[in-house]
């Protein structure tokens, strides 16, 4: 009786029938859309779980490598010095020793060359893998990568020089066939030798500036290494990357440092220095040619150098950067105050005159000196007396620590 109760009551007539089935059909077809919602709502989560799956086991993989590669052993550098055939080599390990090994089967015998760098299985020493071609991480600081500002206008008092450098250098990088023409060989280096800042160094910037060629820049004492050979070694890398990227200019500053007159000295430091000169010499002008490659040498002690790095084919001009003369102070005078503003009873040929003896760092330390002088006085432009103060300032005898007698006599 009480189970007979609980059960709906069952329409009685064709019209609560109708609406009875009508209810339950809405009811079946608003389930049926929530299943089918359900449905893919887990379709698209198993989906993303698949790929969240393969994502996982592709770093799974990777890192299995990794750990694959971190426990292998480590592989033995070596450089090839003879090719017996397509799959045997002599090679010298790092270590030092010399050993006939066979070639992986992967690697073309034709890239099989004497001087090769190679990697070696650390237990057969077989061949493993060809490394590329790579140079001292120093050689590369020496490239000029930014092209300097100053050119030939900003030299003064050097017109001479300008003209000897520019046909040396220059002129047979941008005009080679004139050198055909007349059937010589142009010239392979020029050496600027002078006093302390007559401008050797500007005159190399200058012709970084006007030239497309490839600038390498390098002073003389980073050539000299600490252990036997590093210098050498250091130098062919030089001349080798020269080679390549040519044409090249290298610029060696302070040559003195690195070729001074070789002697019959016994410690190992001196020695080593003369290694070092040894391979400039002869990657200068050895058995090998060096191709489209100029050198451009600087230095103030010329009359230390070695005889054999001055002869001909090494340096073909020795220029001489001399102390400037009236007219040349002058010149380099006008360069300095170009972008200065002077009142008009500034007399650069005065100044000139005022400053016999200096080079081109004095005369642009004056026109500094002079405009500092103009701004503590809070004048808009630079006069005469700036310009004499500037020259008392700067007007000392550095190795007698001393004012100089014509100087000093004008403000006594």
């Amino acid at each position: 009786m009480a189970e007979s109760a609980r059960q709906p009551k069952e329409p009685q007539n064709p019209e609560e029938l109708y609406r009875y089935l009508l209810d339950r059909v809405t009811n079946m077809e608003t389930r049926n859309l929530e299943l089918r919602e359900q449905l893919r709502q887990v379709e698209s989560d198993k989906r993303y779980i698949e790929t969240q799956k393969i994502r996982y086991e592709r770093e799974v993989r990777k890192l299995k490598s990794e750990i694959d590669q971190l426990r292998s052993p480590p592989l033995v550098i070596g450089t090839i010095t003879d090719v017996l055939d397509t799959n045997r080599v002599i090679i010298r390990s790092s270590a030092g020793p010399r050993f006939l090994v066979k070639s992986s089967l992967c690697i073309d015998p034709e890239n099989l060359k004497p001087g090769i760098r190679v990697t070696l299985n650390q237990q057969s020493l077989a061949v493993v893998d060809i490394l590329p071609e790579s140079y001292d991480a120093q050689v590369y600081g020496m490239e000029v990568v930014e092209t300097p500002e100053e050119s030939y206008s900003d030299v003064g008092g050097l017109e001479q020089q300008i003209i000897e450098i520019r046909e040396a250098v220059e002129l047979p990088l941008k005009r080679p066939e004139l050198f055909e023409k007349i059937g010589i060989e142009p010239p392979k280096g020029v050496l600027l030798h002078g006093p302390p800042g007559t401008g050797k160094t500007l005159l190399a910037r200058a012709v970084a500036h006007e030239t497309n060629a490839y600038f390498l820049r390098v002073v003389g004492s980073e050539l000299v290494q600490k252990y036997i050979g590093e210098g050498a070694r250091l130098v062919r890398e030089l001349f080798d990357l020269a080679k390549k990227k040519s044409p090249t200019i290298i610029f060696i500053d302070e040559i003195d440092a690195v070729g001074a007159t070789r002697s019959d000295t016994t410690t190992s430091g001196d020695r080593e220095v003369q290694r070092t000169l040894m391979q400039l010499l002869a990657g200068m002008d050895g058995f090998e040619r060096r191709g489209d490659v100029k050198i451009i040498g600087a230095t103030n002690r010329i009359d230390i150098l070695d005889r054999a790095l001055l002869r001909p084919g090494r340096f073909d001009r020795i220029i001489e950067i001399p102390l400037p003369g009236v007219q040349g102070r002058f010149s380099i005078l006008q360069v300095h105050t170009r972008g200065m503003t002077l009142e008009d009873d500034v007399d650069l040929m005065e100044v000139a005159t005022l400053t016999e003896g200096k080079n081109g760092a004095d005369l642009r330390a004056i026109c500094m000196e002079a405009g500092m002088f103009a701004i503590r006085r809070e004048h808009d432009a630079v006069t005469r007396e700036d310009f004499l103060k500037a020259i008392e300032k700067i007007g000392l005898d550095f190795e007698q620590h001393r004012p100089l007698g014509n100087i000093g006599a004008m403000f006594a």
